[in-house]
């Protein structure tokens, strides 16, 4: 169980891409979990849709759309290029984009559901005694639904810690800079005689996602103040 050097730069570099990635997605994806559970307008439907679908399709499919989009030649890649000088085709900036895209479903759902368990009420027995709606978000309706946002990043980092299919899509496989701990385990499998370096690399990720779920759930049933309330 002793990794080498390559291999604590893997675990390293898998535990930068994903907190890197739910760091990003966090004010995205509490966004629009406020706007899942707080409003009403025409379309919701389809925005909640949109927002959960990496869930559903194939991870080579929401790889393929980053190619477009943030590609070299793609729209948005070349305006993050030239505006800010970020580049994500074979860096590792590009797996954390991957990785933050596929942790957004989980993290906006655990996020929807402790904005939806706030007692109303004590929004509005605020604003009766004069508070502003932004004093009422920051003094009630944030700090109640803190451990539904908690619960989102963990779960968005257990997702990104597992991200592969998207991320060597759209970045490919960059021993350094792309090489993650899924893909680290997928090239491995590909050499003779690498098996005990597979399973390393698979016990490190097994205990990294393991502990982050149980870290959630537990976070969820805080949220929910003891009743049974899955974020999964």
């Amino acid at each position: 169980m002793i990794l080498s050097a390559d291999e604590w730069g893997i675990v390293a570099l898998s535990l930068r891409v994903s907190l890197v990635a739910v760091g990003l997605m966090l004010p995205v994806a509490f966004a629009f979990a406020w706007l899942l559970a707080r409003w009403r307008f025409p379309g919701k439907l389809l925005v909640d849709a949109l927002v959960h679908l990496p869930l559903v399709v194939p991870p080579v499919v929401t790889g393929w759309l980053l190619l477009l989009l943030f590609g070299a030649n793609g729209p948005l890649g070349r305006l993050f290029e030239q505006m800010l000088g970020i580049g994500f085709m074979f860096r590792w900036t590009g797996a954390a984009l991957a990785s933050a895209i596929m942790a957004m479903p989980l993290m906006v759902r655990a996020m929807r559901l402790s904005i939806e368990g706030i007692d109303r009420r004590l929004e509005q027995a605020a604003q009766t005694l004069g508070a502003g709606r932004w004093r009422v978000f920051l003094t009630i309706s944030l700090p109640l639904s803190l451990p539904g946002i908690v619960a989102g990043l963990v779960l968005g980092f257990a997702r990104s810690i597992g991200e592969f299919g998207a991320t060597i899509t759209f970045v490919s496989d960059v021993p350094g800079e792309t090489r993650t701990l899924p893909i680290a385990i997928y090239s491995a499998l590909q050499m003779p005689g690498a098996e005990s370096a597979v399973t390393r690399l698979a016990i490190i990720s097994i205990l990294l996602s393991l502990g982050a779920l149980v870290a959630s759930e537990a976070l969820a049933r805080r949220a929910s103040g003891g009743r049974t309330n899955h974020v999964l």
